[in-house]
This record gives C-alpha cells, sequence and structure tokens, in this order.
C-alpha cells in the first residue's frame, strides 16, 4: 500500500468536495428553477467533462495553465503559482471535472421541491434567503449528500486528467490511481490489487450512500 498516494488522494477528495459544494448548490438551484432559455446550452456545457475522454480534457487544461499560456505566465510571474505538476493544479483540474458530479444530484433534489411549497413560504412571510435556508436546503439534502459522496469517489478514482495535469510526483501529485498504474507496469500485482480494492470498496460506498439517502427522502418529494 502506497501511503504516500492514499495521503494526497485522501485530501484531493476532501479539498474538491468542499470548494465545490457551495458552487454545486448555487449552480444546481438555479439549474433547477431558471426558465432561461439558454439553459439547455449550459447543461451541455456542464455535462463535457462526462462525455470527454480525460485525457483529452486533461490535454487542454494541460495547454491552459501551463506556463506557456497567457495565464500561467502571469500566474508563475506576479503570484509565482505554478500550477501544472503542483498540487494547487491538481487541485484546481478536480474541481473541474467533478463540477457535474456534484451539481446533477443536487439539481435533481432541488427539482424535485414542489413550487407550491416554496409559494407557501413566500407566503407566510419567509423571505427567499429563510425559504432556501428553512424549506430548500433541509428537503434537498439527499441531493447534497448524492453530490459529495459521487466527488469523492470519482476523485479517488481519476487517472487521466490527474497524470496529464499533475503528473507523478511522490507526496504531491500521486493518488493513488497513478500508483496502481506503476504497481502494474512493474509488475507488482500483490499491491496494486490492494489499492484497487480500496478504490472499488469507495466507490461501493458512495453509490450506497446516494441509494441510501434518496430512499429516506419525504415521499413529497419523489
Amino acid at each position: 500500500m502506497d501511503w504516500q498516494a492514499a495521503r494526497v488522494s485522501l485530501l484531493l477528495a476532501v479539498l474538491t468536495a468542499v470548494l465545490l459544494l457551495p458552487a454545486g448548490i448555487a449552480l444546481a438551484r438555479w439549474l433547477a428553477f431558471s426558465g432561461w432559455r439558454g439553459k439547455p446550452l449550459a447543461e451541455a456545457c456542464l455535462m463535457l467533462p462526462l462525455l470527454l475522454p480525460p485525457t483529452v480534457v486533461g490535454f487542454y487544461l494541460l495547454i491552459a495553465l501551463g506556463q506557456g499560456s497567457p495565464l500561467g505566465a502571469w500566474l508563475a510571474g506576479r503570484l509565482n503559482l505554478r500550477l501544472v505538476f503542483s498540487f494547487e493544479g491538481l487541485l484546481l483540474a478536480s474541481v473541474l471535472i467533478n463540477l457535474p458530479f456534484m451539481v446533477q444530484p443536487i439539481q435533481r433534489a432541488f427539482a424535485a421541491i414542489p413550487l407550491s411549497l416554496r409559494e407557501a413560504a413566500w407566503v407566510s412571510g419567509l423571505s427567499p434567503w429563510r425559504t432556501f435556508m428553512r424549506i430548500e436546503l433541509p428537503l434537498a439534502w439527499p441531493g447534497l449528500l448524492g453530490g459529495v459522496a459521487l466527488t469523492a469517489a470519482h476523485t479517488l478514482g481519476e487517472f487521466g486528467v490527474v497524470l496529464m495535469v499533475g503528473g507523478s510526483i511522490p507526496g504531491e501529485t500521486r493518488t493513488l490511481s497513478i500508483a496502481i498504474y506503476d504497481r502494474v507496469q512493474a509488475f507488482d500485482t500483490a499491491a496494486a490489487h490492494v489499492m484497487a480494492l480500496v478504490l472499488v470498496a469507495s466507490s461501493v460506498v458512495a453509490v450506497a450512500l446516494v441509494f441510501t439517502a434518496d430512499r429516506r427522502r419525504p415521499l413529497q418529494e419523489r
């Protein structure tokens, strides 16, 4: 077991979920309730990380964040920040590619809230913010749990984007998925089996959490 890689993977998963949760809630709520005509296009763009090969996403992130790009050069020159082959760049890439995993379960949870319930809260004198905090958010908690679980599990298992943007720097960007690949390349299948089982178990737990939360939703939300 590569404990350094496990630590990097766990830290990356936790930070990705924490950073994405507020943005995911805001975007999911807007997508659930908005009547904007361009919403299908926004939802299609949100789906791109799920449809494109991870190496394609990683390649364009590498181009966009590298020091040869205007953004990469500005960050390196002004802030002394290198986003390619660093944990910070890996975290940014992880946040971007995991956006649909966070948003979609939360969006479905918000969309399941009856409009009549929100209108009743407004008629009762609740402001939009208090309606969100006291009515919408408590009813949408299964979606929040599902989004966090799926984001964390996908982050732990991501390979293509991690390799393209972060490389395989021990203790900094080498995750469990990269460590498994390295162990297979070295014909150390026993170590690869152990780490692979960890990722399989995390995926099973994440999916179980999603289905358990969905079954506990109030009947009026279904």
